[in-house]
């Protein structure tokens, strides 16, 4: 059978990684109030309830100097009130600690240390990497009173001199909490990630549930010599691949590197400490990746987690591919039924192009380089600014709502393509004025598989400059 791309030994360009931050803390210590503060949005859910955030939320914070993927965790050393869930919990967020460049330890201002406090400080010195800078974050600091006294008690941990202290809620101290954050993470080198260049080929994480087939698509993309030597271990048991691996591949004069990942999977099928770390190497991955494919079972309808899989790309700006492999299964009949289910379950993302293959047959499959090229270019792509007005001139004359009254649109410099919208009154832009304009710019401009942004501008900022 002919080769499809030949396989080389990938050395990474110079290029800045994704360090991970994790926020640390026995339950109830305000994590998740800080996380939702720290990334500006409201994501992680909030609770009197001790032990509300169960799973990891993850989330992209671009610094002034560093970016960063910032971690909420469960909380560890006891004081949930769902003892079923406690371990497991205690479990995933040890792992996260093992795996963070920075952790930010959480501790209850308002109160006294803990027992179980001191035994998280104990914990992370265990399990954190030597390397791995702690900052002490008191949080719920409304009170100064009272605050500056369990300042003091917080060297107690001896985790080191960095202590601050914060109150998510009323923004105090997360100022200089973020600078302190950018300030370690350039101390272990880390910057600002950059997006692709020219000459730097564009990173393809292959995303998807357990035994949908990941690992038989790369080996399929390489050449039998290759294939040989270094292929992916692959089985029918679910989970077989339990990290993330780079394997650049050379097609008719391009190079893509193909990052294979372990399955995620729903919290309630993971078993054990390995699928955990799994499944948060598998989120890194999209963080790290230009291009995600998300890889889909012929044979099986789409599922809510893979559902996930898609919005989570789309929300970190990443190129998307839906791949549906063992589509030699099918008949043609079967195929085109699959592919409205897909359609219709993955609705939010219908610029996505869906693309049947298999990995056994390789059947169609040398045409997804092509597919991988026009997706990566597309989402690194800037429209002539003469283009753009003659085409935004034209529609805002037919478009609904406020939009018809706008005078001006630009595309920003920011990837995934981004587009300033100035309006005399940007809050009465509704969201489906915005569809109407990105329907139509797709339509008219090649933005096949790469998301887009949307943002607002007074009018009256254009003419002040």
């Amino acid at each position: 059978m002919r080769a499809i791309g030949d396989i080389f030994r990938y050395t990474p360009p110079v290029m800045a990684k994704l360090p991970t931050v994790a926020i640390i803390g026995r339950p109830n210590t305000g994590k998740s109030t800080l996380f939702n503060r720290l990334v500006g949005k409201r994501r992680a859910i909030v609770s009197d309830i001790a032990g509300t955030t169960r799973d990891h939320v993850s989330f992209r914070v671009l610094g002034d100097d560093v970016d960063y993927l910032l971690l909420d965790t469960g909380g560890i050393g006891g004081g949930s009130e769902d003892k079923d869930l406690e371990d497991d919990v205690a479990s995933q967020s040890t792992i996260a600690l093992e795996s963070a460049d920075l952790i930010l330890f959480t501790v209850n201002g308002k109160e006294e240390l803990t027992a179980s406090d001191f035994a998280v400080a104990d914990i992370l010195r265990r399990k954190r990497k030597r390397h791995v800078p702690v900052i002490v974050v008191l949080t719920k600091c409304d009170d100064w009173n009272t605050t500056e006294e369990h300042l003091a008690q917080a060297y107690e941990l001896n985790l080191g001199d960095d202590v601050i202290g914060v109150s998510a809620a009323h923004r105090i101290g997360t100022d200089e909490l973020e600078d302190r954050i950018e300030e370690q993470l350039k101390k272990l080198h880390f910057g600002k990630v950059v997006e692709p260049e020219a000459d730097r080929p564009p990173r393809i994480a292959i995303i998807g549930k357990p035994n949908v087939g990941k690992s038989s698509l790369v080996n399929a993309l390489i050449s039998d010599t290759q294939r040989e030597l270094s292929s992916r271990i692959v089985s029918d048991i679910p989970g077989t691949t339990r990290d993330s691996s780079d394997s650049i591949v050379r097609h008719e004069g391009n190079e893509y590197v193909f990052v294979d990942t372990a399955g995620l999977r729903r919290k309630s099928k993971t078993e054990g400490h390995i699928d955990t770390i799994s499944s948060l190497k598998s989120i890194q991955a999209v963080e790290d990746s230009d291009v995600v494919v998300l890889v889909l079972d012929a044979s099986a309808l789409t599922s809510k987690q893979e559902q996930r899989i898609a919005a989570m790309a789309i929300e970190a700006g990443k190129g998307l591919v839906i791949l549906v492999n063992k589509a030699d299964l099918l008949t043609v009949e079967e195929r085109l039924e699959r592919e409205e289910e897909i359609r219709i379950q993955l609705r939010f993302c219908l610029y996505a192009p869906i693309f049947f293959t298999s990995a056994k047959t390789r059947v169609n499959l040398p045409r997804l380089f092509a597919l991988l090229e026009s997706v990566s270019r597309n989402r690194n792509r800037r429209i002539p600014t003469k283009e753009l007005l003659r085409w935004f001139s034209e529609l805002s004359q037919k478009a609904p709502g406020m939009v018809s009254r706008c005078k001006f649109v630009t595309q920003a410099k920011d990837v995934p393509p981004t587009f300033v919208l100035f309006a005399k009154r940007p809050s009465a832009i509704r969201d489906s004025d915005l569809r109407f304009l990105e329907n139509n710019l797709r339509t008219t401009f090649a933005f096949e598989g790469t998301p887009m942004r949307w943002t607002m501008k007074a009018e009256s900022t254009d003419d002040s400059k």
